[in-house]
């Protein structure tokens, strides 16, 4: 018994003990998963602070002076806000003070602004109200005496206006930066000048002899790849010669001078002449030994020729006209776009200029798909418009982890998304939400505007009609510098590419079409550059941004430009704001029926009174549309409503059913010309009757009377509905397949107050003929509830209320307070 007792325990134990190591593991399982997630995912918030992360230190690099590598932080914090200004621009001008105040050597003091434009009138820091109405967003960063970094979104502003809002700019940058070398005067730390370390000058030249014919051969290599094979080639084979002559050190400290030294006696070994030793007396003299050469590490040998590489393809461009891959300074690479390449995305396209290659992909969604954003200036905030860059290791043929996305391909991304959004079609034209993936397959420069080109083309594709067609293009620079024999003069590139990029003084992306400008951003990795030439690259991108239009209007396969049929249709309507209410429910239970009683993906509601049917099919919106217009109608004293349905009875009269969720108390003495003793003598639950509302009391309660509408007992008279001036609401029921054949018919009453578009059926059965609406009832299979008025010209108590129907062809009639927008048409 004992044993067996034991053996009980040790196998409880057993399962407990392998009971709580399954559950570590699922924990560690979900740990896991939900690190990846989020590895993936980046809130709105991180993007806004990468975004501004960014315009902290792209003005602040070029003035860093060369050879300080000590780690530096900048750390940014908004303590306060006051809801009016952005904080952005104030970031960069307070890290620039920061560095400024600091031991870090920099070359001069930075700083940031923000311009807009609101009429002709250009401002300096605007306040967030003020922004609202600009047609500029430019955030420009520089010195006193020169630009550094600008990015500036417009809806297609000209170049002119572009270069007096940076004018602007700069003059006010120029009043703080002489603001800020005053305090630096008065409380600035002394500079780590003596933290500087270069590489010797002796290792430049040693290079150049080595390695120099062979680059000017390899730097002609026009393609990328087998020219960066070369290129690696030939540095692993510099390192082996240095290594073999005694120049190169293993060691990856900085390079130390060994001076020529003769050793002294006590260090030196014993030196024996003619191989004789007398014992006793070693003499032992100085021998001098042979100088030792400066040991160069190899960290300096690869950063050294990596600046040769580049000052050989610098004098290639300026002296001989040419760019690595043989173009001329204003020449396009070769474009070629393909739209319509996958078939089951709502949009694609992928775009192709030269060795740069992105694949841009649409997909509409509804109102729900939309993005929430969180940061400073808005508070929850819907973008329906978002376009996400990636780029990945094998762009660029390397190894790389792949998690969330980079500062660069964020910045990138908000770069391509805002010049596309000024062609974007209002939300009350396309009520989709749009959101575009760009994927780069292949880069080799430019994909950034990669991106917008095929980002462009994949919106046509998925049938989003945009305002025009847009382009965009990055422009280099290479200055004519003394080392070249040149005066500084700036060379202006077109379409620059990865080693043009690496190895010039400027990256200008400019957005737009031939009339103007919808994004920019440019980077300097120099002192700065002048007006001058920012006007000269403004205009040469001009230029280039024709030429690729016209590219991509050759696009083959072109563009559906037709909203595919795998897209969500969206139906939207209008109703009265105090009746929205009334389509959710308590809790939402009312929404969530009908979505699930009609089959459609969602249906969102707004204040204003605006509704959003989204679903696969046309048959499920038009049941939800007439469900939520019965739910959302007004009724008037005088409407009759036919086949409605007993849902209470109660010893005072019946509860009749107008329209789904709408009730009426029709009263016992209303039911019949003959006296009842109670409602279940005639009646009962589930009965269809005739209704006319005939009155409403101040609590919105509607009473309904039957026998208005039955014929007198004591007089024989014809029937009310037909001869009664009244307006009735006819309860029918359609298929699904009978929904093309409809006309559109808009009712409305004389003053135009009550306006409302029904569908009308081809043919219908007799209007006083109750048993051939339940046979119409009988035999369709997806019974639909659609709501037709009728109205006859004789006068009734209701005069006043007399509605003509008028059928409308075209749905784009402003009158029309409803449209659904299905693919190629816009059906109502």
């Amino acid at each position: 018994m004992e044993k067996l007792l034991c053996t009980l325990l040790f196998a409880y134990l057993m399962f407990q003990v392998n009971l709580l190591i399954f559950s570590l593991f699922l924990l560690i399982i979900k740990n896991v998963f939900q690190l990846q997630v989020g590895l993936v995912e980046v809130s709105s918030r991180e993007k806004g602070e990468s975004k501004i992360m960014r315009l902290i230190d792209r003005p602040l690099r070029p003035t860093m002076l060369k050879g300080f590598y000590h780690e530096t932080q900048i750390l940014s914090w908004v303590l306060s806000y006051d809801g009016q200004h952005a904080p952005d621009s104030l970031a960069i001008t307070a890290a620039g003070i920061a560095v400024a105040l600091s031991e870090v050597p920099i070359s001069k003091t930075i700083a940031g602004v923000r311009i807009g434009l609101v009429g002709d009138k250009f401002i300096v820091n605007p306040t967030t109200k003020q922004m609202e109405g600009s047609e500029l967003d430019l955030v420009i960063a520089g010195t006193d005496s020169a630009i550094l970094m600008i990015e500036g979104y417009c809806n297609f502003l000209p170049e002119e206006k572009l270069l007096q809002a940076v004018e602007v700019g700069q003059d006010a940058i120029k009043v703080i930066c002489m603001e800020v070398d005053k305090l630096v005067k008065q409380c600035g730390k002394p500079k780590m000048y003596d933290a500087i370390k270069l590489p010797p000058q002796d290792l430049y030249r040693h290079i150049e002899e080595i390695a120099g014919d062979e680059l000017v051969q390899m730097l002609q290599i026009h393609n990328k790849i087998p020219r960066r094979k070369a290129l690696s080639s030939l540095e692993d084979r510099v390192i082996s010669i240095l290594t073999e002559k005694g120049y190169v050190s293993k060691d990856e400290g900085p390079p130390e001078i060994l001076p020529e030294l003769f050793e002294d006696e006590e260090d030196d070994e014993e030196v024996v002449e003619d191989g004789e030793v007398d014992e006793g007396d070693v003499h032992v003299k100085p021998v001098p030994r042979k100088a030792t050469p400066l040991l160069y590490s190899e960290v300096d040998v690869k950063l050294v020729f990596k600046e040769v590489s580049s000052r050989f393809l610098r004098r290639r461009i300026v002296e001989g006209g040419k760019r690595s891959d043989g173009r001329t300074p204003t020449e396009i690479r070769v474009i070629n776009s393909k739209g319509g390449l996958l078939p089951r995305a709502h949009g694609s396209c992928l775009f192709t200029r030269g060795e740069t290659q992105a694949l841009a992909v649409v997909t509409l969604g509804d109102r729900q798909m939309a993005q929430r954003m969180d940061n400073l200036e808005s508070d929850d905030e819907l973008k329906r418009f978002y376009l996400q860059y990636s780029f990945p290791p094998s762009s660029v043929g390397e190894v790389g982890r792949m998690g969330a996305p980079s500062r660069r391909e964020i910045g990138h991304g908000v770069l391509a998304e805002r010049a596309l959004e000024p062609i974007l079609p209002s939300e009350d034209e396309f009520p989709y939400t749009v959101r575009v993936e760009s994927t780069v397959l292949e880069s080799n420069g430019s994909s950034s505007m990669a991106s917008v080109c095929g980002g462009c083309i994949a919106l046509e594709d998925a049938g989003v009609p945009v305002k025009c067609s847009i382009a965009g293009i990055a422009m280099g620079m290479v200055l004519d510098t003394q080392e070249f024999g040149g005066d500084g003069s700036p060379l202006i590139l077109s379409d620059i590419t990865g080693s043009e990029d690496a190895s010039g003084d400027m990256d200008f992306k400019v957005a737009g079409n031939e009339d103007g400008v919808t994004a920019f951003q440019m980077d300097i990795k120099v002192g700065g550059i002048t007006l001058a030439i920012m006007k000269q690259a403004l205009l040469q991108a001009r230029d280039g941004r024709k030429h690729i239009l016209a590219e991509m209007s050759k696009c083959t396969p072109p563009p559906s430009r037709s909203v595919s049929k795998y897209a969500p249709l969206i139906h939207v309507m209008k109703v009265k704001p105090d009746r929205v209410n009334l389509i959710i429910g308590s809790g939402g239970k009312k929404v969530k029926s009908i979505i699930e009683e009609t089959g459609v993906e969602s249906i969102d509601t707004q204040d204003d009174g605006v509704v959003r049917i989204t679903g696969k099919d046309l048959a499920s919106i038009e049941k939800s549309k007439a469900i939520i217009r019965n739910l959302t109608m007004v009724p008037s004293v005088g409407d009759v409503y036919r086949n409605c349905e007993i849902k209470t009875l109660t010893p005072y009269g019946a509860f009749v059913e107008i329209a789904p969720g709408r009730e009426g108390l029709c009263h016992i003495s209303e039911l019949s010309w003959d006296w009842l003793a109670k409602p279940e003598d005639a009646f009962k639950v589930g009965d269809r009757i005739d209704v006319k509302l005939i009155e409403i009391n101040d609590k919105g309660q509607l009473r309904l009377s039957r026998r208005a509408l039955l014929p007198d007992t004591s007089s024989e008279k014809a029937d009310p509905a037909q001869q009664s001036g009244e307006s009735a609401y006819e309860c029918s029921v359609q298929s699904a397949s009978d929904v093309d054949t409809f006309k559109k018919v808009l009712i409305t009453s004389k003053d135009g107050s009550d306006e409302r578009q029904q569908p009308r059926r081809k043919s219908s059965p007799s209007r006083g003929s109750t048993s051939s609406r339940r046979d119409l009832a009988a035999n369709n299979a997806t019974p639909q509830r659609v709501f037709r008025r009728s109205t006859s010209e004789t006068p009734d108590y209701n005069k006043e209320e007399q509605r003509s129907i008028v059928e409308v062809d075209n749905i784009n009639a402003s009158i029309i307070k409803s449209k659904l927008v299905n693919g190629e048409a816009n059906s109502g």
